[in-house]
C-alpha cells in the first residue's frame, strides 16, 4: 500500500501536539479537516481536555492513525491500535522507529511512512 491510498479512508486520527500551531501535528489535523476527513486529534499528555488522550475515546471506528508523536509514546499508540483492530498508520518523519515498524509488523499493522501533507497536496 501506498501513501496516497490511505486518503480513500475517511475516519482518521492525527497523534501528536495537535493544539500547537507549531506543529505538524496541528498541521496536519486542520488540512485534513478542510480537506472534509472525519478527524480527531489525540494528545496522551494534553492537559487541557480540548481533544482526545487516549484512541479508546475517539467516538467513531478509526481507519488510519497519523502518528506525530516520538517513537516512544508512538510504541503506545500502536499497541491501542493493535488492541481496537485499527490496521492502518502513517509515520510522519520523525515519528518513525524500527521498534514501532517491528510492532506495526507483529500486529499484523499496515505502516507507512510517510507525510500527510505531502499525499493531500496532490489532490
Amino acid at each position: 500500500m501506498e501513501a496516497s491510498e490511505l486518503l480513500n479512508y475517511k475516519n482518521w486520527v492525527v497523534v501528536g501536539d495537535v493544539l500547537n500551531e507549531s506543529k505538524y501535528a496541528f498541521r496536519i489535523l486542520s488540512s485534513l479537516r478542510d480537506s472534509n476527513f472525519n478527524v480527531e486529534g489525540v494528545n496522551p499528555r494534553d492537559t487541557t481536555g480540548k481533544v482526545y488522550k487516549t484512541l479508546e475515546e475517539v467516538k467513531y471506528k478509526i481507519d488510519v492513525i497519523d502518528l506525530c508523536i516520538n517513537p516512544i509514546q508512538g510504541l503506545k499508540i500502536i499497541e491501542s491500535a493493535a488492541n481496537l483492530n485499527i490496521d492502518k498508520v502513517l509515520i510522519q518523519p520523525g515519528a518513525e522507529s524500527e521498534e514501532i515498524l517491528s510492532l506495526c509488523r507483529n500486529k499484523g499493522i499496515i505502516a507507512i511512512e510517510g507525510c500527510a501533507l505531502v499525499e493531500l497536496s496532490r489532490l
